[in-house]
């Protein structure tokens, strides 16, 4: 080895933090859901070993959809009033889709947001209280009310920031463009109808005009910030400098500026916001990544370019929106050749899942990076080929962040029909099981590379087979989702968001040392599992939150005997003795 290379070495050494000695948990494993009653079940891990010792766990559930604390139901979709929206039925609109729910320490109390990913959305904070023993309960219960926004989209996943907020997201916003060139409500996609009951308008009776009036697709499709004090009042923020995408979690970085945002759905790209004041999200700099692929063994690897979107603030951009702001005002547009180019002025983008040629309008720079980011960031040559980008968890043991695709197709495969307009960036075999990516970070917390870490694995089973019904292997991973990272452990916790992969939805703790995976967490038929995150010390106790969404729901509707049993579960696994900070 030269000096050089010596030197380099070493500077890596010192840069990326090395777990001196990891810490030791082992779960008991929870066995694979082969009959019936298993498949009906919440089932956990009943036990953790600790550097050696044992401890006594399980999950807790908090709270239920539907649940009542005093006057108030947990779950309730609200309207622009605060009154209960309805139902086709006529009953008020209970959501089953809980997701993301934070621990919040706020001076001596202890606070939980929940989100529920709906149209409207919804938020409840929620006091809890601690015993002896660690065990949490709730108090009480209320919405947040978001009305000075316009409402809230489709809240999926989430993180809790340094400063000890809730930080969230709006998940796939409309397509600006869709709703502007629209004729005729067939040609706008029936997904956004629901969202126009906070407005206090039926779907199923309004027209195009109604539904223009009371749906503005710019309001939605950013990362959202709820401050709670300690008399319990929470604080809604909409962060519109970070950008407008298919929000699945931004997850702030330790130097309290850098927060990586992932980006769900297909022809999507991954983001970087750095804020201009530490604790502070609202005005920075916004980048997109390309991936320059380095290999296409497995699931994939590549080095990370990082493609700069511009600078803007909340206010800027929230004004522009509340004046009105359409897609027409932003870009001119353009028809692609049959060979994928655009008329000389265009640049072209495959983000949207289409094919455009698009030309920003002069002194629209930054309502295009921040209304229309995925396009922008095709337009400027950042990647948006990714297959719905899910969890982000931040590994400070070594320097890392993770990142989970819950499939690799489209776009990813080399050749792809999405990949008309783009740039081919990603070059990859088809896995419907999806991975979980590492990426190494360098200077500042910027990532510099990206690498499959570990891949699920398609599997065909016997019709007779306990593991019928299952499309990857039942022993690993199938469509990863939310994650989160034991510090000190060497431990990565895999939540899973799959149909026809797993037909029960499980959490994974993975060793990273040996790549072991068990089996920690199994929910119920047609459940999603979300809301794995890692709270290391909440008053002298560790929890792993953890949510049973829409149980029966997205499969095996028809064994559905009794309609409680599809609410929302949200809750915790644990307690665990405190195990840092």
């Amino acid at each position: 080895m030269t000096l050089r290379s010596q030197l380099l070495a070493a500077s890596a050494l010192i840069a990326a933090p090395i777990l001196a000695h990891a810490g030791e948990i082992a779960f008991a494993p929870v066995p694979f859901a082969a009959d019936d009653a298993a498949r009906r079940a919440v089932l956990a891990s009943d036990r953790v070993t600790i550097d050696g010792k044992d401890y006594s766990i399980g999950y807790t559930t908090l709270a239920r959809s539907g649940d009542r604390f005093g006057d108030v139901v947990f779950a309730a979709l609200t309207d622009r009033k605060g009154q209960p929206v309805k139902s086709e039925d006529g009953s008020g609109d209970v959501s089953v889709d809980a997701d993301f729910t934070s621990l919040l320490r706020v001076g001596g109390k202890l606070f939980s947001v929940t989100q529920f990913e709906s149209r409207p959305g919804a938020m409840y904070v929620s006091e809890l209280k601690q015993d002896a023993d660690g065990k949490l309960a709730p108090i009480s219960t209320k919405p947040v009310d978001f009305s000075a926004f316009g409402g809230l989209w489709v809240p999926c996943a989430g993180s809790v920031t340094p400063w000890e907020t809730h930080l969230g997201s709006e998940e796939y916003p409309a397509d600006a463009r869709e709703i502007a060139e629209a004729t005729a409500l067939d040609q706008i996609d029936d997904y956004n109808f629901p969202m126009v009951r906070y407005e206090g308008l039926e779907p199923a009776t309004m027209t195009l005009e109604q539904f223009r009036a009371a749906y503005k697709p710019y309001r939605y499709g950013f990362p959202t910030e709820v401050t709670v004090a300690e008399d319990g009042t929470a604080t809604p923020a909409k962060h519109f400098a970070m950008g407008r995408v298919a929000v699945e979690l931004a997850k702030v970085m330790p130097d309290r500026k850098t927060v990586y945002i992932s980006d769900d759905g297909t022809n999507v790209g991954l983001f970087m916001f750095v804020a201009d004041t530490e604790g502070d999200l609202s005005a920075g700099t916004l980048f997109a990544a390309k991936w320059v692929q380095t290999s296409d063994e497995g699931a994939g690897a590549a080095t990370l370019e990082w493609i700069d979107l511009g600078h803007a603030d909340d206010a800027t951009i929230r004004a522009a929106i509340e004046k009105g702001v359409q897609f027409p005002d932003i870009f001119e547009t353009a028809d692609m050749a049959e060979d994928g180019t655009c008329p000389e002025g265009f640049l072209s983008s495959n983000a949207e899942d289409r094919a455009e040629c698009l030309k920003v309008k002069p002194g629209m720079e930054a309502m295009a990076s921040r209304l229309e980011t995925r396009r922008y960031a095709s337009m400027l040559g950042a990647t948006t080929e990714f297959r719905k980008m899910e969890g982000i968890a931040h590994d400070p043991d070594h320097a890392r962040l993770y990142l989970a695709m819950s499939e690799v197709s489209k776009a990813m495969e080399g050749g792809a029909k999405q990949d008309r307009g783009g740039r081919d960036d990603i070059r990859l075999a088809k896995n419907s099981c999806g991975a979980v990516y590492e990426l190494e970070l360098g200077k500042d917390f910027r990532a510099t590379s990206m690498k499959a870490l570990v891949a699920g694995k398609p599997a065909d089973y016997a019709a007779d087979a306990p593991e019928a019904g299952n499309t990857c292997d039942v022993d690993g991973i199938a469509n990863p989702d939310n994650i989160t990272y034991i510090p000190g452990y060497d431990t990565l916790i895999i939540g899973e968001d799959t149909g026809e992969g797993h037909r029960n939805d499980v959490v994974w703790s993975m060793n990273l040392a040996d790549g072991k995976l068990t089996r920690i967490f199994s929910t119920p038929y047609g459940s999603e599992s979300t809301s794995v995150y890692w709270y290391p010390d909440i008053g002298g106790h560790g929890y792993l939150t953890a949510v049973v969404q829409h149980p029966y729901g997205e499969s095996d509707e028809d064994k559905l005997s009794d309609p409680a049993d599809a609410r929302a579960y949200v809750g915790y696994i644990g307690p665990f003795p405190a195990m840092g900070k």
